[in-house]
């Protein structure tokens, strides 16, 4: 079984499938966060953790910020630098910001691979007084179909997983809300920040058997596994996919948390 550092840096496998199917962060986050950096001064530098192929990086720049990236996984890394972005490899926690500062950290799909108590810490060190911290999930349900038969088939193939699959859409949210209140409780502990937020958009993307499975093959619940476990939750997938006509609309919830530095 996969450890869950080995799945953290296992998605530079899917690189290229990654950015493609990946969906962006809902514009009105992405205005939201460039407003509130605008708001609190001059500056527009903006430190992406966990950039990955630099969705986020690239949304945020097309807003008016300048980006830096910092990527453990060098194959991701290289894909972003290569639309643009400005990467450094290494984990948030071991790179050296060498007397940077930044106006904004923010983290999309990849906070919950930083360590809880040296992550905040490291951002305390790195933001400006007043800057931003930001860090966004997905949270998607497809047709309970999908769902439960994606959950069986991972269940038949990593019975023993670090973590829990959500049974519905709700309690999907609801978990997802709990991690971000764990984050900004880890941030407030650090005495270094302040005015911790929630903040949410809703929306749906359109799918086809195919082009699901070419997105749920990019999930940290695939990468790390050998191709006859992926082939055997695929094909289960795929079949639920099928019966349902081929075609689905999934429900995406994208949670934020926001915290500033003191």
């Amino acid at each position: 079984m996969p450890t869950p550092a080995g799945w953290s840096q296992s998605f530079g496998s899917e690189a290229e499938r990654y950015d493609r199917t990946r969906p962006p962060y809902p514009a009105e986050l992405v205005d939201r966060i460039a407003d509130r950096i605008a708001a609190a001064g001059p500056g527009r530098d903006v430190l992406d953790v966990g950039c990955g192929t630099g969705i986020a990086a690239r949304q945020l720049r097309a807003a008016g910020c300048t980006v830096l990236g910092v990527e453990p996984d060098e194959r991701m890394a290289a894909f972003a630098r290569d639309t643009g972005v400005t990467v450094e490899t290494a984990t948030f926690e071991a790179w050296d910001p060498a007397g940077r500062r930044f106006d904004a950290v923010v983290a999309g799909q990849s906070w919950h691979w930083v360590d809880a108590s040296a992550g905040p810490a490291q951002a305390a060190r790195v933001l400006r007084p007043g800057g931003l911290f930001v860090a966004l999930w997905h949270v998607f349900a497809p047709p309970e179909p999908v769902s439960r038969a994606f959950a069986e088939a991972f269940q038949r193939v990593v019975p023993d997983a670090p973590f829990q699959l959500p049974t519905s859409p709700e309690q999907a949210v609801t978990s997802y809300e709990a991690g971000c209140t764990r984050t900004a409780e880890s941030f407030l502990a650090t005495g270094e920040f302040t005015e911790a937020e929630q903040w949410s958009a809703s929306w749906e993307h359109s799918y086809t058997t195919g082009s699901y499975l070419d997105f749920m093959r990019t999930t940290g619940a695939l990468t790390a596994l050998p191709p006859d476990q992926v082939a055997v939750v695929t094909d289960a997938v795929g079949t639920a996919a099928e019966a349902l006509g081929g075609s689905f609309t999934t429900s995406y919830c994208t949670l934020a948390v926001a915290v500033v530095r003191s």
